[in-house]
């Protein structure tokens, strides 16, 4: 069973090494697409390349950020990729079994056993605090432990499939969801656990100083609040307000929330401007 992992990464530097090392113990491969970073994720990526890291190519980058142009050549690649199983993901996201014992690749391996050619992953939201504000270090994983589940809508994420011989559809949901003939999603979802950002000062560099969003994409509606986040109007939670995570197997989903944390602060933005 061989399960590759597409990614594709834009100044990722903090989370790519931890990304890719955490899928490798998973046994999954990572080919990246990386999208004119001008920090040093490439680098450190070529430092997996045998040894986790499978291929890396560079993806012109435009004045924005461009999800739709990104999908569109992840579902190239997932025609030609010598793989059983793939997967579409970012660098801040990391997909476990949640099963003693059970790596990614064990977990796909018995799905398709079971007859089944998709994956959904539960989404876990983890988020500084305003007790514990700061991340922004290679340990984040470790010391920011307070989360909330995310499922605005179920699946939300559909994001590992068997190989098609025909082209999968990414694009169509801003990768939210695979769509290809005859699939059929696994009863048992497994989890992701999403780093959304560090600090306060990482939001800002991400949603807000990054370059922006291509039009196309706002239009839509794929980047939902991020095009009208507002560095002086981002609040961080209190801990009472999320759960503590002990272990992967203990995540509570019950309750979530359909909307990030951030959308709040965008949504106060946008009424801000509303006339009286």
């Amino acid at each position: 069973m061989r399960v590759v992992a597409i990614l594709a990464t834009f100044n990722e530097a903090r989370f790519i090494a931890g990304c890719i090392e955490h899928l490798r113990s998973q046994g999954v491969d990572v080919y990246l697409i990386d999208n004119e970073s001008t920090d040093d994720t490439v680098a450190i990526a070529e430092r997996y390349v045998g040894s986790g890291v499978i291929g890396i190519e560079t993806l012109a980058r435009s004045s924005a950020s461009d999800l739709d142009l990104r999908l569109t050549r992840k579902e190239e690649l997932a025609l030609t990729l010598e793989a059983d199983w793939l997967m579409h993901l970012d660098a801040d996201e990391f997909h476990v079994a949640a099963q003693p014992r059970r790596s990614l690749a064990q977990a796909f391996a018995e799905a398709e056993d079971a007859g089944f050619n998709a994956i959904n992953f539960i989404e876990y939201t983890f988020v500084p605090t305003r007790e514990h504000p700061n991340h922004d270090h290679p340990k984040f994983a470790q010391t920011m432990r307070s989360y909330y589940p995310y499922l605005p809508s179920f699946p939300h994420r559909l994001n590992a499939w068997k190989r098609q011989e025909r082209r999968v559809e990414l694009a169509w949901m801003a990768g939210h969801q695979v769509r290809f003939e005859g699939i059929r999603m696994a009863p048992r979802n497994l989890v992701m656990r999403h780093y959304l950002f560090l600090s306060v000062e990482h939001a800002v560099e991400k949603y807000i100083v990054s370059g922006g969003f291509a039009e196309k994409g706002v239009d839509r509606g794929w980047h939902d609040w991020r095009p009208r986040l507002q560095a002086e109007l981002i609040s961080l939670p209190s801990e009472s307000e999320l759960r503590r995570y002990v272990s992967d197997e203990l995540l509570d989903r019950s309750e979530p929330r359909k909307r990030h944390i951030l959308a709040d602060a965008a949504l106060h933005a946008v009424n801000e401007r509303r006339p009286a």
